[in-house]
């Protein structure tokens, strides 16, 4: 089962960076992502969110392969490369994986403009060596799935971390 944990920034690229520390240890296996979105709030107070998978182009891909594959059968490859893209693309655009789009909107409206927050989904991490790199970070955790005693060492690394910078 995946944890949920949201983390909110004042800075509006804070979470994207952190973001990028995640990546950096899932390529390490030190924590195992399902999803990583960053939801920015803009000086107008506008909400953007930057998904860590991008299924419309993912779905364009595999279903241009198969429309290719399967026009190549029927001896009219460009065609069958084209609607399986477009069929793919809308496939992929309708498909939502990780964490719930409205959720995220939702939580991201209380923010201030010009913060964000990163919305992570783990499989399974190596808690300890995880919270050191997190360290240094800051943010505000508002919301979690965790147990008490996990969420306690996760703000305490956070707190550690907002008084060191």
């Amino acid at each position: 089962m995946s944890d949920l944990i949201v983390v909110g920034y004042d800075d509006a690229f804070k979470a994207e960076e952190v973001r990028l520390k995640l990546l950096k240890m899932q390529k390490e296996y030190l924590v195992d992502l399902e999803d990583a979105v960053v939801a920015v709030k803009d000086k107008d107070g506008k909400i953007k969110l930057h998904q860590m998978y991008h299924l419309a182009a993912s779905g364009a891909v595999g279903g241009g392969f198969w429309g290719a594959l399967i026009g190549l059968i029927f001896l009219m490859p460009v065609l069958g490369a084209v609607v399986g893209a477009a069929s793919g693309a809308a496939a992929g655009a309708l498909t939502d994986v990780g964490i719930d789009d409205d959720f995220m909107k939702k939580l991201a409206e209380t923010l201030t403009p010009g913060s964000s927050a990163l919305f992570v989904l783990i499989r399974k991490m190596t808690e300890d060596k995880v919270l050191d790199e997190l360290k240094g970070t800051g943010g505000k955790v508002l919301q979690t799935s965790l147990s008490h005693d996990d969420e306690t060492k996760l703000k305490e690394a956070l707190a550690v971390a907002g008084a060191a910078s």
